[in-house]
């Protein structure tokens, strides 16, 4: 078994589930002790300056420059939790030499992975196939990412002959929750910009995310017994649904795609004397996220109109915004990665990203922080899948771009 594919093997089977529920840092206990398992295999493979932050969960270190010449440093980043979904006794599965057929992930439970409803699967015939047993997810999202910076590092340690500048890691927490990058020390990262490997298919590169804010509406009615209701019940749930129904039908994320915005009605809890709402709102485009949220005010504002006292408020939270206002104003971090693509014959491809990753935060902290693939597909799920080979293109793409920064700042 490579290196690479014991380490991924091994580190998928910590449970780092993340906790919206909670308020430690990390949120979860399995959180900290992978980032002291990476901690010893970074000592062990050679880095400086490693460091385990208790007050953020950031495990950082550093790869020393092999040249003195002036290229800029940059960075690499990946969390450490998975999504909210099962992680509780991961069992991978290696298929060597896939033959292009459905999974069978798990027997005796019944569970397949058929082609017919991921036809993906026949573009990896005959590589090294990586699944679940259909139980839980695999954490490819975002233990790939972590295995691919650490292989990649590991290779120009045992390559001292090529030169690069200083490179940075920062392995986080509570991506999945929007909490992790909230805490990230930027002014002791100083890197001119960074990447996070964090997105799917071999050659999938974003530098563009969402505008991204939550909607929380909370209703207060006025419950009766329905015998005499009349003039006097006011229906919290009708309310509700009267204010989500004033929303475009068109915009919600099952109509929508590419830098096509969306509301996203993702709870509704209520009784007759009190129901809440919550919505999660996004748009590529900073102008029209702002319109999002005025329109979703002004059906508040007019709803209340309509009763002789405020029953309804509403409050929002902005989460992130779009890191393409940032890359935009200097597209070196863009470049050099299309270009380390192009150079291993990897077809880059670059769209809109329709989430948001901590490279959103980041980069509105002063580091200009793209994403970039990891090789995975089926993200945060029992189907979630990934190859050796295509972590193995995940890790020589870093490293080319670490290669590729420093021939540039030669010319």
């Amino acid at each position: 078994m490579s290196q690479l594919l014991e380490r991924f093997i091994r580190y998928v089977k910590v449970n780092t589930r993340s906790d919206a529920a909670s308020q430690f840092v990390p949120t979860t206990q399995g959180q900290i002790d992978f980032a002291h398992i990476i901690e010893k295999d970074l000592v062990e493979i050679g880095l400086s300056d490693i460091q385990y932050n208790e007050e953020n969960g950031f495990l950082t270190a550093v790869l020393p420059a092999t040249t003195n010449e002036n290229v800029p440093t940059i960075g690499f980043i990946a969390h450490l939790d998975t999504a909210d979904y099962h992680a509780e006794n991961i069992q991978p599965k290696i298929f060597p030499n896939y033959n292009g057929q459905n999974v069978v992930l798990n027997e005796k439970r019944g569970i397949i992975m058929e082609t017919e409803e991921f036809p993906n699967l026949k573009e990896y015939v005959g590589q090294t196939l990586i699944t679940t047993d259909g139980t839980t997810l695999l954490g490819a999202d975002d233990k790939a990412g972590i295995v691919e910076i650490v292989d990649a590092v590991e290779y120009l340690l045992a390559h001292p002959e090529i030169a690069h500048g200083e490179v940075r890691l920062a392995f986080g927490p509570d991506e999945e929750i929007g909490r992790g990058a909230d805490r990230f020390d930027a002014e002791h990262f100083p890197a001119k910009f960074a990447y996070t490997i964090d997105s799917g298919r071999v050659g999938c590169f974003e530098y563009e995310t969402f505008n991204a804010a939550q909607a929380v509406i909370t209703i207060e009615g006025t419950s009766v017994h329905p015998g005499t209701a009349y003039g006097v019940m006011v229906n919290a749930i009708k309310l509700g649904e009267y204010i989500d129904a004033q929303l475009p039908k068109e915009e919600v994320p099952e109509k929508t795609r590419g830098h096509e915005g969306f509301y996203l009605l993702s709870k509704f809890n209520g009784t007759l004397d009190h129901a809440e709402l919550t919505y999660i709102i996004r748009d590529h485009d900073k102008e029209l996220f702002q319109k999002r949220k005025q329109t979703l005010s002004k059906i508040v504002k007019e709803l209340n109109e309509t009763f002789d006292k405020n029953r309804i408020t509403i409050d929002f939270l902005d989460q992130y915004y779009n890191m393409g206002e940032i890359i935009e104003k200097d597209m070196t971090p863009v470049n050099l990665a299309v270009k380390a693509m192009e150079n291993l014959n990897i077809q880059p491809n670059i769209q809109p990203f329709r989430g948001g990753t901590d490279g959103s935060k980041i980069s509105f902290m002063g580091i200009p922080t793209p994403n970039l693939f990891t090789g995975g597909e089926n993200f945060h799920g029992q189907y979630e899948f990934i190859t050796l080979e295509s972590m193995e293109l995940a890790a020589k793409t870093i490293v080319e771009i670490i290669k590729e920064n420093a021939t540039q700042s030669k010319n």
